[in-house]
């Protein structure tokens, strides 16, 4: 990801030497299975916002490179908000190196994303305790009794669960008593670049139109049997997948083009090239519960959008395409290729936009917090 990051290696006091930092006092410590550079999702938008008034350290899985002897390497992204990359073996041993990068010893909110970060509840302390529920992590994992028993225990314990999906509120509400449904939204204006005059890359450009076009992570998740079917009943339409691959089962055709992955500041100049966008979901397992940005990424770059009947995304049937079948994906995709009506469609985008906000969504959420902190 282009982000402007300032890389500082630490390590924590060791009595072999080497150089300590000196820890800080932190509001909020952040615990999150997605990685702050790779994808920028529901988590950099609103820990990010929430930096603006508070001192974050953003916490990642570990990742153990033990011919490396520092305890983890921090980004400084800016006054507010670190991100500590830790080089343990497991989760459990983040707990013995966060006294090298966290002065106080009670932190006010302990912030999850992942059920798998609560074994640090144990040795942690925080005032408040939440857990923002993206994903049903446990419907994407072959073996998940021990992810749920895990999920059990960090509700168990927090104060406030937040979910970005309506599936997964109505799935939490009846274990907790004080769950709130906050959708995920779009960085309208990064997204509405690809309706200005940007470039448009080499890789996509060279590509012959009409372009149908996806980008996120290509993995079971995606129908990709789907996709498949249809680029061989449409040669001539051109089906571009951009983002990372984590299945080795791709359909190969001569109109499918794999671009791989991109950075977040490069997608309006992809999305600029793109005529449809395209969200070919499986229905089954954890996307029955998905809560998905791309939508609304999409709409704020004013590309028609054809959608498999995922729970979340058809409560916005009346402005985007939603299919089932390889044929009904083929009728949409003609359908918008020759359809005029542009401008009552980025209308309909535009009053969906206005009401899903990032910077609303996490004053919101403060809002919430506050009570805590009286």
């Amino acid at each position: 990801m282009a982000n402007n990051l300032q890389e500082i290696e630490i390590s924590s006091k060791r009595r072999s030497g080497g150089f300590e930092t000196e820890a800080q006092y932190y509001d909020m410590i952040v615990f999150c299975h997605l990685k702050w550079q790779v994808v920028y999702d529901r988590p950099q938008h609103i820990i990010s916002r929430m930096a603006n008034t508070m001192k974050i350290l953003f916490i990642e899985e570990p990742v153990n490179q033990p011919e490396n002897d520092n305890s983890g390497n921090l980004m400084v992204i800016n006054e507010n908000l670190n991100v500590l990359q830790p080089n343990v073996s497991n989760i459990n041993e983040i707990a013995a190196i966060i006294p090298a990068y966290v002065k106080n010893n009670n932190i006010a909110v302990g912030w999850f994303y992942s059920a798998s970060f609560c074994p640090l509840l144990e040795t942690l302390e925080f005032d408040t305790i939440i857990y923002d529920c993206m994903d049903e992590l446990s419907a994407f994992r072959e073996d998940s009794s021990h992810l749920i028993e895990q999920e059990k225990y960090l509700m168990a314990n927090a104060d406030v669960i937040f979910t970005a999906g309506k599936p997964l509120y109505d799935s939490k509400k009846q274990l907790h008593h004080n769950v709130h449904y906050f959708p995920s939204c779009a960085d309208k204006n990064h997204f509405a670049q690809a309706l200005n005059n940007i470039s448009i890359p080499a890789d996509i450009g060279d590509i012959k139109g009409p372009i149908v076009g996806y980008y996120g992570t290509i993995d079971e998740s995606v129908n990709l049997s789907l996709l498949h079917e249809t680029a061989k009943k449409m040669p001539h339409i051109s089906f571009v997948m951009i983002g990372k691959v984590a299945t080795t089962d791709l359909p190969q055709e001569a109109n499918i083009h794999y671009l791989g992955m991109k950075c977040y500041d490069e997608l309006p100049n992809y999305l600029k090239a793109i005529d449809i966008a395209m969200m070919p979901f499986k229905l089954n397992g954890g996307r029955k519960y998905i809560s998905n940005t791309k939508t609304l990424e999409y709409m704020a770059a004013g590309k028609p959008i054809i959608s498999t009947k995922v729970t979340d995304i058809e409560h916005y049937s009346s402005s985007i395409t939603l299919i089932a079948t390889a044929d009904e994906f083929t009728v949409a995709i003609t359908s918008l290729v020759n359809k005029n009506d542009q401008e009552i469609m980025k209308t309909k985008y535009q009053n969906i936009l206005t009401s899903n906000c990032w910077d609303k969504t996490v004053e919101k959420m403060q809002s919430i917090l506050s009570i805590f902190s009286k």
